[in-house]
């Protein structure tokens, strides 16, 4: 557990990576062909975002569908089919 003066220096150690991260994509930038790999990155963090997204919604479908099997499951429990009676035959 972090002590009040520890996160100060997380929350340091945090910034001073942020800065660090900025800078290096500047450098990349400037690089020859650097732009085209910002690009691709920047590219690559929104499919990985949009792909986060999606498989939230499949767990949460995963669930519903659970949910779903345990009511069906219940119902099927609750009810036994009504048996049918064969006709009788009149006694002779």
């Amino acid at each position: 557990m972090a002590t009040p003066r520890s996160h100060g220096k997380e929350k340091d150690l945090v910034a001073r990576l942020a800065d660090a991260g900025e800078e290096a994509l500047q450098r990349l930038a400037e690089l020859p062909g650097g732009q085209r790999a910002v690009g691709a990155f920047n590219d690559l963090r929104n499919r990985v975002d949009d792909l986060g997204k999606r498989v939230r919604g499949v767990e949460k479908l995963e669930e519903r569908v659970s949910r779903l099997e345990k009511e069906v499951a219940a119902l099927r429990k609750g009810k036994t089919p009504a048996r049918r009676s064969a006709p009788r035959k009149p006694a002779p």
